[in-house]
């Protein structure tokens, strides 16, 4: 600091040197001007600068403005001007400049993102350096770590003069223990309990899985949301005018423990008198009155108001109103703590859609975009279409973010854009690693996927796959839009080697290779129909503990078959997601049928899925499955197209696929019918608060599989209850279950604790 004051003040007193030599000069005509001292910047910025040229008459003011000019740029520490008979001279002393920014003792962040954040104040690599700038990076870094709740990290900046007047920056971090919250008071509450509103909250006081979540961590952002969720808590019970009146945070002297208490003010409870329409309807009041979802009698509930005014807006936008403008009125009456809400609506005008604007895909090419527009240019504004377009597009699945925005038309009234606004997020992927499973163990995989290949919407894929049970090679792609009305084109060829479950080891084995077509047609946006068909070799062959019905069905009609099965299918598919859906319903069904080649038979399956919200942390979920295999033609069903149920993902607590059948041997050998009926209530993971990647549940599950000459007997179903985990982890969903079997038989292989990576429901 003491060098840098010094400088400074030579500076300064150079600058009055300077101007009093400058205001000795007398006047004279500038025939020359030379630079000295440039290192690295280019002569043509200071002459650039420069106020005069060669010809012109030199005076002490503009040589005090000359002087000023080189100093706004920025790049030098010193200049002067010196005169030379009727020559100028300007020397100037070059800032030094940025070679590397390297730090050290940092393990809260990775080095790339602190150096973005430097570089958003200014300082990066190639940039003209001063202690200012420094100084703001230091303030800059610690701001990063307070918002990690890192009150006591220390910054020492190290700088380090190397050739051609340049610095190496070294910023040694300190970053010493997360300050942790100890205690959270809410002050002033009397219609819940303290305990009750503060589990409202994402922070916490910690606990034993706070490691994972850092809800003890504080963040003014995760208490400004805090404080808006206990503020829609309030509201939507009744407590029309809530308040917090003041927020104090408190931090001890070492900069490790927080205190944060609020002062809240409840207010009366107030009950809806009354709901009124006014304004402009369009002669639609009643089906606007349907949309009303808060009734008199009922306590003030701001969320359903706030729900309603939007209900009102997108059905004006179903008729072409951009631009209405819906209101909610509270006339409160506090001497009978009640409120008459009064809805007043004014559409103002009709829109078209000039022009859809699709911006930010810088991969992604327009054409796989706008394909999934529902709403067109040139025709009506119409709100249901500009939902389910965007919705379209989000499930992509190649965005990070999808915004739609509505922009009106300068001097045309009754005009709008739409502008599309995307973030490109990776599609592709390579995975080289293991996976490990109670029930196959050991698995190695590696794979290669594009989901968006070459930005025009088309999958490809390449896995692979080895365990214990199951090995395969697939490749596989998709064209989603084969045809312009959207029916996709999907091609597999496949190389599987397989044997069933079975934990009496043996060397038997079921090879498949094929490859197959499919077709799907969509009929509406969440009905699509597929059909195709396979071209497939399946062999087996015999080995060690080969079961019976093997040998038996290899002797009779071959131990190598040629098919040729077509299948027909129909899925629905209205879930809010797909890894942890906490909505809608998922039907599929399909039929696949053999009646060409070595084999004849039809082997259909039918799955229902429905995901029921309680509430924001609470899901109720139901799964159902049945499958149904004959033969045709006075043949069997074929053993190799055998349905199996056990472990994960059919009837938890009984060993992966050892349900049903078995054949002189003992060995489980499948059969040509399948039940299962699971049902789950997911949780919040303690300690976890809201994260819906990491939940618990209990389930309940039943199901059992029959041969072909089976009877369907509901006394022979397999029954088991229990908890389990539900985790996507980074390495794929987890899901981890302990399960007691209450209907069992002798023989039944019972496994209580299972766990795969990548199962399903």
């Amino acid at each position: 600091m003491l060098r840098f004051r010094t400088r400074a003040l030579t500076t300064a007193l150079g600058l009055l040197l300077v101007a009093h030599q400058a205001w000795a000069v007398d006047p004279f005509k500038v025939r020359d001007i030379r630079i000295e001292g440039l290192q690295r910047v280019e002569p043509g910025t200071v002459f650039a600068s420069l106020p005069l040229r060669v010809g012109d008459t030199y005076s002490d003011e503009m040589g005090a403005s000359a002087i000023r000019s080189l100093f706004g740029l920025g790049l030098f520490t010193d200049v002067r001007i010196e005169v030379s008979g009727d020559v100028l001279v300007v020397v100037v002393e070059e800032r030094p400049t940025v070679a590397d920014v390297t730090f050290a003792g940092t393990k809260e962040f990775e080095q790339d993102a602190l150096k973005k954040a430097l570089r958003d104040i200014g300082l990066t690599e190639g940039r003209p350096f001063d202690k200012a700038l420094a100084d703001r990076a230091e303030q800059e870094l610690k701001r990063q770590y307070i918002n990690r709740s890192l009150y006591g990290a220390q910054v020492v900046t190290t700088v380090t003069p190397i050739e051609r007047n340049r610095v190496n920056l070294t910023f040694t971090v300190t970053e010493g223990d997360p300050a942790k919250i100890k205690e959270i008071r809410i002050v002033g509450n009397k219609a819940f309990s303290e305990s009750t509103l503060r589990d409202l909250f994402e922070l916490d006081t910690g606990g034993w899985l706070s490691w994972y979540t850092k809800s003890d961590r504080y963040s003014r952002a995760k208490l400004n949301a805090d404080i808006e969720t206990l503020r829609s808590y309030y509201l939507s019970r009744g407590y029309l005018e809530f308040q917090v009146e003041s927020t104090q945070v408190a931090i001890s002297p070492d900069k490790e423990d927080i205190a944060i208490v609020l002062n809240i003010t409840e207010g009366e409870r107030y009950v809806v008198s009354s709901v009124k329409l006014e304004g402009n309807y369009l002669g639609r009041d009643d089906e606007f009155k349907s949309l009303i979802t808060i009734r008199p009698g009922e306590a003030y509930n701001a969320d359903r108001v706030a729900e309603t005014t939007k209900s009102f807006r997108d059905n004006f936008g179903n008729y072409g109103f951009a631009f209405a403008n819906v209101e909610a009125r509270p006339d409160i009456d506090r001497s009978n703590n009640s409120v008459a809400l009064l809805l007043t609506a004014e559409p103002s005008r009709r829109a078209y859609v000039r022009r859809v604007n699709v911006v930010g895909n810088t991969r992604t090419r327009d054409e796989v975009i706008r394909r999934e527009f529902r709403q067109f240019e040139s025709s009506w504004y119409d709100g249901n279409k500009i939902r389910l377009s965007r919705d379209r597009v989000d499930r992509l699945g190649y965005f990070t973010e999808v915004n739609m925005e509505t922009l009106e038309v300068p001097g045309v009234p009754d005009q709008v854009d739409l502008q599309v606004t995307v973030a490109e997020k990776p599609t592709g992927s390579l995975t080289m690693g293991a996976g490990f499973s109670s029930a196959e163990k050991l698995a190695l995989s590696f794979g290669i996927k594009q989901e968006n290949a070459f930005g025009s919407g088309n999958y490809l894929g390449l896995d692979i796959n080895t365990s214990k049970y199951n090995r395969a090679i697939v490749l596989n792609t998709v064209d989603p839009y084969f045809t312009t009305d959207g029916v996709s084109l999907s091609l597999d060829l496949f190389h599987r080697n397989s044997r069933p479950y079975n934990d009496q080891g043996g060397n038997y084995q079921l090879e498949t290779t094929g490859a197959g077509v499919r077709f799907g047609v969509p009929f509406s946006e969440v009905d699509t129909v597929y059909f195709g068909g396979t071209l497939e070799r399946t062999t087996i062959k015999p080995g060690t503990n080969i079961p019976a019905a093997y040998l038996a069905y290899g002797e009779k009609f071959g131990y190598t078959s040629y098919s040729v099965p077509l299948s027909v299918g129909w899925q629905r598919d209205s879930r809010d997601s797909t890894l942890v859906p906490t909505n809608g319903t998922l039907n599929k069904v399909n039929a696949e049928i053999g009646l060409f080649g070595d084999t004849r038979y039809v082997r259909s399956s039918y799955q229902y899925q429905q995901f029921i919200p309680l509430n924001k942390q609470y899901t109720l979920a139901f799964n159902g499955e049945l499958g149904y295999g004959k033969g045709l033609s006075g043949r069997p069903f074929p053993v190799f197209k055998n349905f199996y149920s056990g472990g994960l993902g059919s009837v938890r607590g009984f060993e992966q696929g050892t349900l049903g059948p078995r054949d002189v041997t003992g060995s489980v050998i499948g059969g040509s019918k399948k039940v299962t009926l699971n049902a789950e209530i997911l949780t919040p993971f303690p300690g976890a608060g809201n994260d819906r990647t990491l939940r618990m549940y209990g389930f309940v599950d039943v199901g059992n599989v029959y041969g072909e000459d089976d009877k369907f007997e509901l006394s022979d179903m397999r029954a088991s209850v229990g908890v389990g985990v539900s985790w996507i982890s980074p390495v794929g969903p987890l899901r981890l279950a302990i399960a007691n079997p209450v209907r069992k038989f002798a023989g039944d292989r019972i496994q209580k604790l299972q766990f795969q990576i990548g199962t399903s429901f």
